[in-house]
């Protein structure tokens, strides 16, 4: 029997707009050994539901949590809505405001009249309330129908699980539509993809099978276009594609292989939708498209607003080196003097370059200059960066409170919605935002919907890293329009006799490595192998750091692909070994093919926010406690992210994936202390500058190159990635042309 809760609802703590309630919920009856002290008490429940009424009675099915920050609260899976049993019950369940203008009086007379059968045979057949004395026909008809919505949505999850949904998609779907569902679903299942988060074209299209719907039929093939063009702009970073790719997705993604004859009309209807945008030759998403015109229109209206000017602002600067005991170059004096006096600027340079500095330098003058203090400082300026790492170290960096983009734009996970936008901007108005080379053209722009039209926006980065993961190539376009104030820091501010990394990353860059790369330095080595023998060499060089004090924390390894024989899966394994191996006294737990155990390093893969940790997070197996002795009956692993511990189910597991070698596109936003970089042909279609440009940047006291200096040297000359197409940097040229010839 699954575990339950039954007792009775009494109100909402939190709901969200899809179905997520936090709530209280008194608790009559259980089976849950944990909860027996609760009868007749009260705990705290999570859950989606289609509806919930106060002092109602209920069945909750699921399992008891103990939440980190929260505490004891049972988390719902399912649940039942049970109605009033007895006559007592059932003369207050209808003289309740479910049921406007039926008094204690008049339900009493319909529960004498029918008795304990009284809601069935109401259900069953509605005439006999024509048995009840003075009951009017009105009355009658309301009642009616009030039940048969009571009745409804339970009906409409059932059928929706049975179809294949699970419980959370059924419940979402049911809350979006309410009673018109069945009937929406009949009509056209693939409507559920413009309304429902994290319900995928895959899921719907599996379950449309079951209703019969063929493969070419209009519906399917509309939703199916529009999904091929996600998954293109997805897995190339493009954010506008040819008829040519739409036409080779469609036949990977639908199976289907359509001319351009059948295609276009297609394409006409879903661009008459606004599924599409049909422009120049060449098909955008709707969202896309909007994005890009809206980051034109806001970065025109910026770099057209008049500069702010601060008299004897080159003094105050020379006060602060004097402060700061620090002697900026004239290029760092330049990118100051710009942010402060420009609506909208640029910074960007590699490792050594001082952005750092700058930001701080930034932040102390704009305090300064505009009389701030420590009460309102926080009211002003915001520092951002796209991962909770990257805004960790940024915070770190320059002792300055600094967040994620999706925390400041207060993102809900369950609508994937921002509550600070266009409507309901924020109040800063410093706004500088580093790793820029990382966002992607959407979240641009749902962040400058967030700010207010007079601010001041620093945008901090390396355009010389790998782009975003998303599409589109935002920190690149913008530099490369010419239309944006842009300052590039070329001169090495870190560079000292015993620092080579900066070294390196500006001589593979420009693509100018020195012969002497193989020569050890301070902070620098390269161990040169045999390919077959870089898996042993790595592990002895991992035994010696282990020996000389270093544990994971303070080492990453880092690869470029994670499949081959030297690919991440395999050398997680053997990396495993060394830094965590076998013991009696910590717990395992098998995953698939992966053997978690206490004390392993391990990568979060998502983002969780209602966890407060996201994609490529590191953290450490703090403890697994086995399904026969967690209070849950299921298998848990609590994962310790820098103090912030988090609890994962099995449901959760697929999250995590060992740590102590990463790809290098997870590493992005993030410094380590000692990076080794495997190098060999076998990763020869991920070799390329600014994939190996990017994870010798996250070096920060030390770098060891392991394998092939073919490898690296090929990587270093070979600048032919993919170069995405993307319409941001000439639509915001033509932009700033019509404003200046206007």
């Amino acid at each position: 029997m699954k575990n339950y809760i039954k007792g009775i609802y009494l109100r909402n703590i939190f709901q969200s707009d899809n179905g997520y309630f936090i709530g209280v919920f008194k608790i009559k009856e259980t089976n849950e050994i944990e909860l027996q002290d609760y009868i007749d008490k009260t705990i705290t429940f999570t859950g989606y539901f289609a509806d919930l009424k106060e002092d109602d009675m209920y069945i909750l099915y699921g399992e008891v949590v103990h939440h980190p920050k929260y505490g004891l609260q049972y988390q719902v899976d399912d649940s039942e809505h049970i109605k009033p049993e007895d006559k007592d019950g059932i003369i207050a369940f209808l003289s309740s405001d479910l049921f406007p203008g039926i008094g204690e009086k008049m339900a009493s007379k319909i529960v004498e009249t029918l008795g304990n059968e009284t809601l069935e045979l109401i259900l069953k057949e509605p005439e006999c309330l024509n048995l009840v004395p003075k009951l009017s026909m009105k009355k009658q008809k309301q009642i009616c129908d009030t039940l048969n919505q009571y009745e409804e949505s339970h009906k409409t999850i059932v059928y929706l699980t049975e179809l294949g949904f699970t419980m959370r998609d059924s419940l979402a779907i049911y809350h979006y539509y309410k009673g018109n569902t069945i009937m929406e679903i009949e009509h056209n299942i693939y409507n559920i993809l413009d309304h429902i988060q994290d319900v995928t074209f895959p899921k719907i299209d599996k379950i449309a099978l079951k209703l019969n719907i063929e493969p070419t039929d209009e519906r399917r093939v509309k939703a199916g276009i529009e999904y091929a063009c996600k998954q293109i702009s997805f897995e190339t970073g493009d954010t506008y594609f040819d008829l040519e790719m739409i036409r080779f997705a469609t036949r990977r993604y639908l199976n289907l292989d359509l001319d351009e004859s059948v295609l276009n009309p297609y394409l006409e209807l879903l661009c008459a939708e606004e599924k599409l945008v049909y422009e120049d030759g060449h098909y955008d998403l709707r969202s896309i498209y909007d994005a890009e015109n809206y980051i034109c229109s806001c970065l025109t209206y910026l770099a057209s607003t008049k500069d702010k000017t601060y008299k004897k602002l080159d003094s105050y600067i020379h006060a602060l080196e004097e402060q700061m005991q620090i002697e900026y170059n004239l290029e760092q004096k330049q990118a100051i003097k710009t942010a402060l006096e420009k609506h909208i600027c640029i910074i960007t340079g590699g490792p050594g370059t001082g952005k750092t500095t700058i930001i701080q330098a930034i932040v102390e003058l704009y305090q300064f200059l505009n009389q701030l203090d420590s009460s309102n400082v926080e009211d002003k300026i915001a520092l951002l960066a796209p991962t909770g790492r990257a805004s960790k170290r940024m915070s770190e960096t320059t002792l300055f409170p600094a967040t994620t983009i999706h925390r400041f734009l207060k993102w809900n996970l369950d609508n994937n919605e921002f509550a600070v936008n266009e409507w309901n901007p924020a109040p800063q108005q410093l706004i500088i935002v580093d790793e820029v080379s990382m966002i992607d053209i959407e979240l641009f722009g749902h962040l400058l919907q967030g700010l207010t039209k007079n601010i001041q926006l620093v945008l901090v980065g390396d355009f010389n890293q790998l782009p975003s993961v998303g599409p589109g190539q935002v920190l690149k376009d913008l530099i490369e329009s010419n239309c944006i104030s842009t300052i590039e820091l070329n001169l090495l501010y870190r560079q000292t006799n015993a620092s080579y990394i900066p070294i390196l990353a500006d001589e593979i860059k420009h693509n100018t490595l020195s012969e002497s790369f193989m020569e050890p330095k301070n902070d620098f080595l390269f161990l040169d192998c045999k390919e077959e023998d870089m898996i042993p060499v790595i592990r002895n060089l991992t035994q010696k750091l282990i020996e000389n004090g270093y544990n994971e924390k303070r080492v990453q390894i880092m690869a470029p692909m994670y499949a081959g024989p030297h690919g991440i899966d395999i050398l997680n394994q053997e990396l495993q070994q060394l830094w965590n191996p076998k013991s009696e006294t910590k717990r395992e737990l098998l995953v698939g093919n992966t053997i978690f155990r206490e004390g392993d390093k391990v990568l979060q893969l998502v983002n969780m926010p209602e966890e407060n940790v996201f994609n490529g997070d590191i953290g450490v197996i703090k403890y697994i406690i086995p399904m026969n002795q967690s209070k849950s009956k299921k298998n848990e692993i609590y994962v310790d992210f820098d103090g912030w511990e988090v609890k994962y189910l099995p449901k959760d597991f697929s999250k995590l994936k060992h740590g102590y070698i990463i790809s290098i596109h997870k590493s992005q936003g993030s410094e380590f202390e000692l990076v080794i970089i495997p190098m060999a042909m076998s990763y020869y279609r991920m070799l390329y500058r600014k994939l190996v440009y990017t994870g010798v940047t996250r070096a920060k006291q030390k770098l060891i190159l392991v394998g092939n200096p073919k490898a690296f040297t090929y990587s270093i000359s070979n600048n032919h990635e993919r170069i995405r197409r993307t319409n941001l940097c000439q639509k915001l040229q033509q932009a700033m042309h019509n404003l200046t010839s206007m």
